[in-house]
């Protein structure tokens, strides 16, 4: 006799429309140009060109000449695929001279490249803890985080956000196993920082192992651009591992991990994620490179990118906007409903602004946003347009009935 197992099509499809009747339903853009922070991105049966101010291309790097020439000459001579895993043929001279490079930059022992984000953070927990161990984290860290911790099957527990007695409390609660401890540098939807002294003291008194995403911090924060590790004056000693995102401030794709060499040499030999997959291209480590190179020594990137944040919160404070408190590139505009933050995302959409509605799963129920994030690469005429564009759209956007808010 037959299963009569549920049609997956079918729940494909009810899941769809659930989300359509709670205004959740997240769709692909397709850009067709970029010039700077203009995209052209499809209209219709058109095109039509919008300023980008939801991006992660911090420092401005991802069409910088240098990057782009570094990856073409690259691509040139070596092709456009690794051709095998790490392990196998695909380790290039390339990935191993970006690899000492993010080390030399970070003042740490050693570094591993990676395919993602995701993947590395995945790496890391599965490699390094079993089923009985345990990783603490904030509750607001990154999704990857939390699925690694997850797809790992150690124990998760997760405190209330940037609450280092909170982190102290949930170790506690299992002393006998091994630990991780994991947070964000920079959170990527509320854009505030994590208090990673205070979380590395709990770190130590409970001898677990802190490990820091901090994908938002690298190339923005700190001296020279090293990120809130650096920032926060911790060494390898305090914060064993970190992982350093390719794809945001550094323009380009993959992500690495870097810390201490043991346990660097431990995921190269170990770590799924890793092992089992194709190496990212060397040209693209090539670029990299040469991205690296620049956030290291062109300072004058970091200190336009922290004027254009002052002089953006300046002005949509004076508006009246409520902005979340942030210093970093993440300036995050509360909305609360999901119907004020389309309407508002559509309203600066038609006067030319492309920035995009957060809302649940992204980030918790009653809190939608717009996400704004900044570029080096802006103009003050671009941040003072959109503030304008801003005000304009509150105004115009009618206040949501927190009923009718409940009931979408």
């Amino acid at each position: 006799m037959a299963p009569e197992r549920p049609d997956l099509c079918a729940r494909a499809r009810q899941l769809r429309d659930d989300r359509d009747a709670r205004l959740l339903r997240r769709q692909r853009r397709t850009v067709l140009r970029r010039d700077g922070m203009r995209c052209e991105v499809e209209d219709g049966g058109g095109s039509r060109w919008l300023l980008n101010f939801c991006g992660n291309d911090y420092l401005g790097l991802s069409q910088h000449f240098a990057v782009s020439g570094a990856l073409q000459d690259a691509a040139a001579t070596d092709g456009v695929g690794s051709g095998g895993s790490h392990l196998v043929c695909g380790h290039h001279a390339r990935h191993a001279a970006l690899e000492r490079e993010i080390a030399d930059w970070l003042q740490v022992p050693a570094a591993l490249v990676l395919g993602s984000g995701f993947a590395a953070n995945l790496a890391v927990l599965q490699a390094l803890l079993g089923d009985d161990d345990v990783c603490v984290q904030d509750r607001l860290n990154h999704a990857s985080l939390i699925d690694a911790a997850r797809l790992a099957g150690c124990r998760l527990r997760r405190y209330p956000h940037a609450d280092a007695p909170g982190a102290l409390r949930q170790l506690r609660t299992l002393p006998d196993t091994a630990a991780i401890l994991a947070t964000d540098g920079v959170f990527s939807m509320d854009g505030d920082v994590a208090p990673l002294r205070e979380l590395a003291v709990v770190a130590r008194v409970q001898q677990a192992l802190l490990y820091v995403d901090d994908a938002h911090g690298i190339g923005v924060r700190g001296p020279d651009g090293r990120g809130s590790v650096a920032e926060a004056r911790l060494d390898v000693e305090a914060v064993p591992l970190q992982l350093v995102t390719l794809g945001k401030a550094l323009g380009g794709y993959g992500a690495a991990l870097a810390g201490d060499a043991d346990l660097i040499a431990h995921l190269a030999e170990t770590a799924r994620p890793y092992v089992y997959t194709t190496a990212l291209p060397p040209a693209q480590a090539a670029a990299s490179l040469a991205a690296v190179r620049l956030a290291r020594h062109e300072h004058w990137r970091r200190e336009r990118l922290t004027a254009l944040v002052q002089r953006f919160r300046t002005r949509a404070l004076g508006q009246g906007l409520d902005l979340m408190a942030s210093d970093t590139p993440i300036q995050p505009l509360r909305c609360g409903d999901n119907a004020t933050a389309l309407a508002l995302s559509a309203a600066l959409d038609a006067a030319g602004f492309w920035v995009t509605a957060i809302r649940p799963p992204t980030v918790p129920e009653g809190q939608a946003r717009l996400r704004i994030t900044l570029s080096a690469a802006h103009a003050d005429a671009d941040v003072d347009a959109l503030v304008d564009a801003l005000a304009r759209a509150r105004d115009a956007v009618p206040a949501q009935d927190p009923a009718a808010a409940v009931q979408a």
